[in-house]
């Protein structure tokens, strides 16, 4: 079985051929939608659909950054969570990055 061709993919990091994540962010949205798929909230095909139209949806953004926006509409979508509770979720967590001295951990 070959393996697929992971260069195709907008802005992925590789080491090798293996994907990587370049920032800690990055690591924990990919952790939320593996969780919330295992919780039963959406199944993988339309985790997929949901990302795919991401990807393909004309916006230039980082690989992750696409992953971001597909999980944040996912969840408004499954009603998860409303648009407002996620802006205000967002907004929070900039507000504590801002007020976090560089190298500590962010906490809400």
């Amino acid at each position: 079985m070959s393996l697929p061709d992971l260069s195709l993919l907008p802005d992925i990091a590789l080491a090798g051929n293996e994907p990587v994540f370049e920032e800690p962010w990055q690591a924990q949205a990919f952790a939320m939608a593996v969780t919330l798929h295992q919780s039963g909230a959406f199944t993988w095909a339309e985790w997929a659909k949901a990302l795919a139209a991401e990807v393909h949806s004309g916006i230039e953004r980082e690989y992750y950054q696409h992953w971001l926006c597909a999980l944040e509409k996912i969840v408004a979508q499954k009603q998860l969570a409303s648009a407002s509770e996620l802006v205000a979720c967002k907004d929070a967590w900039h507000e504590a990055a801002a007020r976090t001295p560089h190298g500590q951990a962010i906490t809400l």
